[in-house]
């Protein structure tokens, strides 16, 4: 897990001066989301409300969200990589308390990211809540 926090990630974003460069780092940040192995990438996995196909399975070890996820969009590989800054080894607490609109919206993507994707990103979020809340979380 990246000890990198999403300040950090905003901080990093307003380095750049358009969003050309910005949609090129959030490809690059998904290129550190570790590879899902092709037997978790089912069905009953699916994030439903993404356009791309996203794959999301967890566990909750000692009561702290771990989750995986992986998806055959380049850029959604990198909304991946800001969720897990956001929610990964959280507490349902703390996974309930995170605004993450605030981030959304202090990365710039409220204003850049096709609506579609936007989207996409909010049902990551929904899966991971519901995820978080999971008796039945898998490996």
């Amino acid at each position: 897990m990246s000890t990198e926090t999403l300040q950090e990630l905003a901080d990093n974003f307003s380095l750049f001066d358009d969003w050309e460069d910005r949609y090129r780092y959030l490809i690059d940040l998904g290129k550190r989301v570790p590879a899902m192995d092709n037997s978790l990438k089912i069905e009953e996995n699916k994030v439903r409300g993404c356009t791309s196909q996203v794959w999301m399975v967890a566990q909750m070890p000692e009561g702290r969200l771990q989750f995986q996820a992986d998806s055959d969009a380049q850029i959604i590989r990198g909304l991946i990589y800001i969720l897990g800054l956001a929610y990964q080894g959280k507490t349902p607490v703390e996974i309930d308390t995170m605004d993450i609109n605030t981030a959304f919206e202090a990365l710039g993507l409220d204003r850049h990211l096709s609506p579609n994707r936007r989207n996409g990103f909010f049902a990551m979020v929904g899966r991971i809540k519901a995820l978080g809340h999971s008796e039945t979380a898998t490996p």
